[in-house]
This record gives structure tokens, C-alpha cells and sequence, in this order.
């Protein structure tokens, strides 16, 4: 049994609550409202993103650092874009050989500094592992078989978050590729909503494939360019989540992605859905790093068109097809157009 502070009460915090508890750790999970907490506390359920999953009595819901004293595990569960201001409430409370595990997904605005980077920067005495993989919090909290990858370039690091928080619902493998792991989880999203658009225009599975296999590639020339390997995109953080998260109506991009699709700005979009769409602004950090490292990234550009500059998503649909034949063989490509060094 090991004790496992939670930062973040959302769907993903309260899901990893309640399976780690049934696993048999002590848990407590922190939330930054006293509101929040003290509805979840009354309730034990988090009604809006997690119905009818009930949180232990001993599942610990606090909104202080009082349990973090004697957690072995820390595990960063807000808002990619909430984690450098939590990680910094942190500097100095994180007990010695504890483990800091993150599954925020996403870039830094402004910076577009990975999640890793960015821990390590508030965190420095702390070893940093980056936990992804398809897992979306409603299967997750109902302890549905789930994979994912843990990633730390200290392969003991990973090792020791595979075998304290692998359980009968729940298998990690590991891996040292910590640029591809972050890269794949961050970048799908904003695949699926490109997949959610196609579905709310109401296109078929031919171009919902032909938009995940190209977008699987875009990921990874991008991947390649930031020191990732290729394989990596293969893999649970790559090809695994972004299948999942452009077929599931679990998943939030994808469904603020069909009311793109069916005419609603990018903006309103996302305020409808009513929770982080983290694809919305991930779409604008991708489109900037494409630009800032030389990559080319069709696919992306024009979501970012469509989300940010009005583009008509018919248009930017004629634009994608109308592109110059290719050879699909990504070597072939890179031979003749060599990224910058």
C-alpha cells in the first residue's frame, strides 16, 4: 500500500482516486475550491463529470497540503495550463523520495514547454514521471481494463510507478521516451477534434481513417523534430489514445468538435461543452510550434484556421485534398525536405 496525494478533483483526479483506493492505497485528492470540496465531501460523487461513481468515505478530500507530508506518490491531475501555478504551491512540501507522476496533457501557453519541463522547473528535487495512455475517466473510475505508459528517461522512476499503481483494471509499461510520450498526448487532441468536426458534418469512417492515419503522422514529424522516436507514436500514447479519443463520446474534444462541425465558433464550442477542451488551445500551441521549428503540419494549420481565423471547415476539408501528391513513405519526404538542425 502506498499513500498517494491527488492534485485536482476533476473527472480524471476523481477517477484515479477511486481506482487507486480499490486497489488498496490511501488517498486523498486536493481541490483549489473549498466549494468544490465540500460538495464532493457531501455527496462522495462527483455528480457532473463522474455520475453514479461513489468516492470511499476514506478517500481524503482536502483543499490544504496537510496529506502531502506523507505521500509517496503526487500525482498532477489539473489543467495543463493550471500545473506551473499548483507545481509552485508545492516547492518545498513534497516529501523527499516521493514520486511527482503527471497526467495533464498539453503545452504550456506562451512557453509551449512540456509538462515534464515544466515540473522540473517548480520541482527540481523531484523525480518527474509522465503517465498517458487511452484512459478516459468514466472507464477508468469503473475499473474497465485500462493501459497506459508510464515515462521518465530514469527507467527505475517509471518502474517504480509501474509496480505501485499497475492492478487488475490498471497495467503500465514504461518507456524512457518522455518528448514522445507528452508530445502524443498533447497532440491527438487536437486530431480529435478535427474527428469530431468530420462527425458533426456528418462524413464517413473513410476520411475519419484517412484524418487519424495522417494526423498519427503529423504527430510524429513534429514528435521527430522535438527528439522523440517515431516508434514512441506507435505505441499507448500515440496511436492508442488518439483512437480513442477521436471515437469516444466520452471524450470532450471530439464533442466540442461535432459542434464545430455543425457550424459553432471554436470559442462557443468549448463553452458549451462546459469542461477544459484541451485540443482548443493545444491546436494554437501546435500550429506555433510547427512554425517556430520549420515542420510541416497541414492538418493542424487548418484546424487552427478554422478555430481561430473563421476559416470555413468545408473549405478547409477542399484545401487538405487539394494539397501536392505525396509519396506516404515519411523517409521519403524528409530526404528531400530536411528539418532544421
Amino acid at each position: 500500500m502506498a499513500n498517494l496525494f491527488i492534485l485536482g478533483a476533476g473527472g480524471f483526479g476523481t477517477a484515479l482516486a477511486v481506482m487507486t483506493h480499490a486497489a488498496g492505497h490511501r488517498v486523498a485528492m486536493w481541490s483549489y475550491k473549498e466549494e468544490e470540496a465540500a460538495a464532493l465531501r457531501a455527496a462522495r460523487e462527483n455528480a457532473r463529470l463522474l455520475p453514479g461513481v461513489k468516492i470511499a468515505g476514506d478517500i481524503g478530500i482536502v483543499t490544504d497540503f496537510s496529506r502531502l507530508a506523507e505521500a509517496d506518490f503526487v500525482l498532477v491531475a489539473v489543467p495543463s495550463a493550471a500545473v506551473r501555478s499548483v507545481a509552485a504551491q508545492l516547492r518545498g512540501k513534497v516529501p523527499a523520495g516521493a514520486v511527482v507522476v503527471c497526467v495533464s496533457k498539453g503545452f504550456e501557453p506562451g512557453s509551449l514547454k512540456r509538462m515534464d519541463e515544466v515540473l522540473a522547473e517548480e520541482l527540481p528535487d523531484s523525480p518527474i514521471v509522465i503517465l498517458s495512455g487511452p484512459s478516459h475517466a468514466e472507464e477508468v473510475a469503473k475499473g474497465i481494463p485500462t493501459t497506459v505508459v508510464a515515462a521518465c528517461r530514469d527507467l527505475d522512476m517509471a518502474q517504480r510507478v509501474q509496480e505501485a499503481l499497475s492492478n487488475d483494471a490498471f497495467r503500465i509499461y514504461v518507456t524512457d521516451d518522455v518528448v514522445g510520450v507528452e508530445l502524443g498526448g498533447a497532440l491527438k487532441n487536437v486530431i480529435a477534434l478535427a474527428a469530431g468536426a468530420l462527425d458533426g458534418l456528418g462524413l464517413g469512417d473513410n476520411t475519419k481513417a484517412a484524418l487519424m492515419t495522417r494526423g498519427l503522422t503529423e504527430i510524429a514529424r513534429l514528435g521527430v523534430a522535438c527528439g522523440a522516436r517515431t516508434e514512441t507514436f506507435g505505441g499507448l500514447s500515440g496511436m492508442g489514445d488518439l483512437i480513442v479519443t477521436c471515437t469516444s463520446m466520452h471524450s470532450r474534444n471530439r464533442r466540442c468538435g461535432i459542434l464545430v462541425g455543425q457550424g459553432v465558433p471554436g470559442a462557443e464550442a468549448v463553452r458549451r461543452v462546459g469542461m477544459t477542451v484541451e485540443g482548443y488551445t493545444n491546436a494554437k500551441n501546435a500550429y506555433e510550434m510547427g512554425r517556430r521549428l520549420g515542420v510541416e503540419m497541414p492538418i493542424t494549420n487548418e484546424v487552427y484556421a478554422v478555430l481561430y481565423e473563421g476559416k470555413d471547415i468545408r473549405q478547409a476539408i477542399a484545401d487538405l485534398m487539394a494539397r501536392p501528391r505525396r509519396h506516404e513513405s515519411e523517409y521519403s519526404w524528409l530526404k528531400d525536405h530536411p528539418l532544421p538542425l
